[in-house]
């Protein structure tokens, strides 16, 4: 039955057949999510379905060929959907998000010349850092960088204004941090770069799974985000304004084709990757109608499928907090406060003070409760805290985990 106030987290396990894995007689309890996400039947089956029914190259005079290049054309839409855009022609599909940006940034940075600055943040993983850095460096272009209050990890808004000038070209910013969950203000700092005539980049690969990207709403000029973060297969996404994409010149084989998205898709694309991200995309748009109207347009269902999905992981991660503030052993990293839960994702990142990370990785995933540890490429923080090269303990949350579930690594991580 539809429910506007219960979240029908049994319909959703029921989705991902990898929820029924067991490891020492007990159900996988999957909190490796911002690692890479479980992906529900109908994208292992879109997969499938493309490889022996629909797999052709682009532009063929046949059957299959026109059948996949109606399905690809129908990805892109809905993708243009996910992200909050109605133009399809402005997604670019890749290899993943890092191979995506540093293709873009390679390009965008031929107009930087010593004196332009560049604006990154050192809350952010890697893939959304080395590749401006690097891309300065080639131009003669100064980087800075935004710090982080260690308290509560989140940016130094402050620190943030205080370095846009006149001079500056480029920010890039995360919208979630990948390590300890912190959401930014993506909004206002892309206002505050533009005021100041700056290009923003937008990282959402770890926002994507917990909530709905905006980027008409955030009024970025890119974003990046990578389908199996969000239920999906390995493949990347990139978005950005057409107008950009256009004057842009990517690195890329002859013929070049002037016409989007097909100036940035190098190569033979991963069509049946493309399918599967579709797929995904269209598990979340299931979501939404099973707990809001079946009649509701496309963008309305997945705003409410991530509405629901952020108030029941708030839930999740309170008890997940609470319980891990209750052992003495553990240093939680990041934002505590109950009342601030919608800043930040149900990631949650510590150490304890007898064992290294790996130690409690193994000892959890023992009992069939998989966990990360390390530092996730977000280098910065774990270098900040002096946590190299141990890291952190990551417990990642997703809609498709339970209360009994947090229930049983808090049980578990008391007896260490």
């Amino acid at each position: 039955m539809k429910s506007s106030t219960k979240f029908p987290v049994d319909w959703c396990r029921a989705q991902f057949p990898a929820l029924k894995r067991v490891v020492a007689g007990q159900p996988v309890a999957f909190f490796d999510g911002p690692g890479g996400s479980q992906v529900p039947q109908r994208v292992i089956d879109a997969v499938g379905h493309y490889l022996a029914h629909t797999n052709a190259n682009r532009g063929g005079q046949y059957a299959t060929a026109r059948e996949s290049d109606a399905l690809l054309e129908s990805a892109h839409a809905t993708m243009a959907e996910f992200l909050g855009t109605p133009n399809p022609e402005s997604i670019v599909f890749g290899a993943n998000m890092t191979t995506l940006t540093f293709a873009l940034s390679r390009a965008i940075s031929k107009s930087w010349k010593p004196g332009d600055e560049i604006i990154v943040t050192r809350l952010d993983h890697d893939g959304n850092v080395t590749p401006w850095v690097l891309a300065a460096r080639d131009a003669g272009a100064t980087v800075h960088y935004v710090d982080f209050h260690k308290s509560d990890c989140t940016l130094d808004l402050q620190d943030f204004s205080s370095k846009l000038s006149p001079r500056t070209r480029f920010v890039a910013i995360g919208c979630a941090s990948n390590i300890v969950g912190t959401v930014n203000p993506v909004g206002e700092m892309c206002r505050q770069a533009h005021a100041v005539g700056a290009q923003v980049f937008l990282d959402a690969v770890h926002y994507a799974p917990h909530s709905l990207p905006d980027v008409t709403g955030w009024d970025c000029d890119f974003l990046a985000c990578s389908a199996y973060k969000f239920f999906g297969p390995h493949i990347g996404v990139l978005w950005g304004r057409p107008a950009l994409l256009k004057s842009l010149t990517p690195y890329k084989l002859r013929p070049v084709t002037e016409s989007l998205p097909g100036r940035w898709m190098t190569g033979t694309q991963n069509f049946e990757g493309i399918a599967g991200a579709k797929a995904a995309v269209d598990y979340l748009d299931d979501l939404g109608r099973q707990i809001g109207p079946a009649t509701a347009s496309f963008r309305d269902s997945l705003r409410t499928a991530f509405s629901a999905i952020g108030d029941y992981e708030r839930h999740l991660v309170s008890a997940l907090l609470t319980g891990l503030e209750a052992i003495p052993q553990i240093k939680i990293l990041g934002l505590r406060d109950r009342n601030r839960l919608n800043e930040r994702t149900p990631t949650v990142s510590f150490t304890h003070e007898r064992l290294t990370a790996i130690e409690i990785a193994d000892r959890l995933g023992q009992l069939g409760l998989f966990v990360g540890h390390g530092n996730f490429y977000a280098l910065q923080v774990t270098e900040a805290f002096g946590l190299e090269p141990q890291g952190v303990v990551r417990v990642g949350l997703m809609h498709y985990n339970t209360h009994s579930e947090v229930d049983r690594i808090l049980v578990a991580l008391r007896s260490y």
